[in-house]
């Protein structure tokens, strides 16, 4: 709500003082906003179970979420630098101590805002997206003051284009980082914090195991990775105790938490069609 209050007086603000520089912490804002907001929704949505017709429950609607505001960023980001290109023929002049004024108060907010979401950053892409807009936010409405500044006490009004068009470029390298963290899960990539190689070797080594093959792993959402993975008996007798012992071994020693095993006698497959 506090954020929501702000972005009001921001646009208003950046409106009346004629300032590029506040519309466009105020667009931004307007994605932390709703970034905040569905990672809230995310999370809701995660902790639905599962049903018959989604048997995973909910865990994509996050990397969705993630992908809406990484989108939404960029072509806020865009429009930010088209603008800021307009300004720099004919830089108009702004009320400056206002400026100065509403962007030091969104200082403080956004400061509030990083702290309350930076533990959970580390753990949920969505979170992570939510976490960048702010952190992002807070440094952009130090260049806000920093623009302010300058024209308040120089009347060099080129000033307030020049810090607009440092937001959109600032923003838009994180942004597509986390646009491709999140294509990258819903193409069902390799986790960027499984090593593939090492995987693929391990489970050959383990007792009753002479081969693997057809081994994939993919992630369903932040920190929830699955993988599954065709093993060769050496003993057709050992079937369950070796069931166990891949899957034990792969979720103690990598970052998988779903694993799905299909074990075979030596010959079953005719060709490895995956890795």
């Amino acid at each position: 709500m506090r954020n929501i209050s702000y972005l009001i007086v921001e646009v208003i603000g950046g409106f009346w003082t004629g300032s590029l520089a506040l519309l466009a912490d105020a667009g931004h804002m307007l994605t932390d906003v709703a970034g905040v907001g569905l990672a809230l929704l995310a999370i809701w949505f995660a902790e639905k179970p599962p049903t018959p017709e989604r048997t995973y429950g909910y865990y994509r609607f996050e990397i969705l979420a993630a992908l809406t505001n990484a989108v939404v960023l960029i072509f806020i980001s865009l429009y930010i630098l088209y603008e800021a290109y307009q300004r720099f023929k004919n830089p108009p002049a702004v009320e400056s101590g206002w400026m100065l004024g509403v962007a030091a108060i969104g200082l403080v907010i956004n400061i509030v805002g990083i702290f309350i979401l930076r533990s959970g950053s580390t753990e949920s892409l969505n979170m992570k997206g939510a976490y960048f807009e702010v952190l992002s936010d807070a440094l952009t409405s130090i260049g806000v003051i920093v623009a302010s500044i300058i024209m308040l006490t120089t009347g060099w009004y080129y000033a307030d284009p020049i810090i607009s068009a440092g937001i959109g470029l600032f923003i838009l390298p994180r942004t597509w980082a986390l646009l491709k963290d999140a294509v990258g899960v819903l193409i069902e990539g390799t986790p960027a914090d499984v090593d593939l190689e090492k995987l693929r070797e391990s489970p050959s080594k383990i007792e009753g195991v002479t081969d693997v093959h057809d081994l994939h792993v993919w992630s369903l959402t932040s920190g929830v990775n699955a993988m599954s993975v065709h093993a060769v008996l050496e003993n057709d007798n050992e079937h369950d105790a070796v069931l166990m012992r891949v899957q034990e071994h792969c979720t103690k020693n990598f970052k998988i938490s779903h694993v799905t095993v299909q074990t075979e006698c030596a010959g079953f497959a005719t060709h490895e069609t995956h890795l």
